[in-house]
């Protein structure tokens, strides 16, 4: 594995304007990471460093990984940070560090299609476990505020009439589904954060994340973008698998991380947010925009043809909540989005 390209400073630059008057608190903290060597955790840990140095805040983050030696082959630029902390341990057994650590980011998580139909019991324990561990973590290491990524899977199927699905639909997946373990285990860490809510003693505030680009975000995997991404780069067709005609919404990481970080240190506790675009796209637009921002020559090949009459599929969220109670809104629009996330793999 060849490693990865620093963020641009552009980007981090973007997070610090949008986060400079929440950290303050955070000055000779530390903060405990689960899931930083993914793509939620790079961006994280990455404009954390960046912040934590620009304005010398004298913070240390520790991140939970599997695998610190291959962390420091993937990232040496965020491994070899003096305020950087590798931590070995799976999220449902790590044992504790020692000390306080007044922050808790809770972004450890299996969301492999390949692992949710063939070893779903893994990931479900990996969720549901995980979590429990990190907020038992939290309660007994003076986390003060504790934020889980959880999803907009939890709402289940987006029904054909809504076209932007609020954080107070209360529909849900199937629960005798197999194929909505994901989902399933998500509702349950959501449950955990309000049971340990109870204690008084720690302020659990939910993230529910829908869908992104940016760099770190694998080209290779279920994630269309990224696979529509990685076809133009390696000059191939781009290829939909399905009919093109299930709607969907990208959010680019450095807005994923403005939003993150000021739900960690702003949110209401216990009030989840939706994190994600409300501009809606088809699939088959994406592959369109993708080609006329990368490569224009590129061939689109749709693997099914349109049912007649058949009404699309969503997945893309209100996000009123997070702008009337946070003041957060989308910065980088799905051109510059893709073209920034293309130039950072090609470099």
């Amino acid at each position: 594995m060849s490693p990865a390209n620093p963020l641009p400073r552009q980007d981090l630059e973007l997070i610090l304007e949008h986060t400079a008057p929440l950290w303050e608190e955070v000055r000779g903290s530390r903060i405990f990471l689960t899931g930083g060597t993914g793509f939620f955790g790079c961006w994280l840990l990455e404009s954390f460093c960046f912040v934590n140095h620009l304005l010398g805040l004298g913070a240390r983050a520790t991140i939970l990984t599997r695998n610190p030696e291959a962390f420091a082959k993937k990232c040496p630029h965020l491994a070899a940070d003096n305020a950087v902390t590798l931590h070995a341990g799976d999220v449902r057994s790590f044992l504790f560090p020692e000390g306080e650590f007044r922050y808790l980011i809770h972004a450890a998580t299996e969301v492999s299609a390949k692992q949710a139909a063939e070893a779903p019991c893994e990931m479900l324990s990996t969720i549901i476990a995980g979590t429990e561990r990190a907020l038992e973590f939290a309660l007994t290491h003076g986390s003060r505020k504790f934020l889980l990524t959880s999803s907009g899977a939890v709402y289940g199927k987006q029904p054909a009439d809504v076209t932007h699905l609020p954080e107070s639909y209360t529909g849900a997946p199937d629960p005798v589904d197999p194929a909505n373990v994901y989902a399933e285990g998500k509702r349950t860490a959501e449950l955990l954060c309000a049971l340990y809510q109870k204690t008084g003693r720690i302020e659990c505030k939910i993230a529910r994340c829908w869908a992104f680009c940016g760099p770190y975000l694998p080209l290779d995997q279920h994630f269309a973008i990224g696979n529509f991404i990685g076809d133009v780069l390696a000059g191939r067709p781009i290829q939909i698998k399905g009919n093109g005609t299930p709607r969907r919404s990208y959010l680019y990481a450095a807005d994923l991380a403005v939003w993150l970080w000021t739900i960690l240190f702003r949110a209401p506790e216990l009030v989840p947010f939706n994190v994600g675009s409300a501009h809606d796209v088809s699939i088959l637009e994406l592959a369109q925009t993708v080609a006329m921002t990368l490569n224009p020559q590129t061939e689109i090949r749709v693997a099914q043809e349109v049912v007649a009459g058949a009404t699309p599929l969503r997945y893309v969220p209100c996000v009123d909540r997070a702008r009337e109670v946070l003041g957060l809104r989308q910065i980088i629009g799905l051109e510059e989005c893709i073209r920034r996330t293309a130039k950072w793999y090609a470099e």
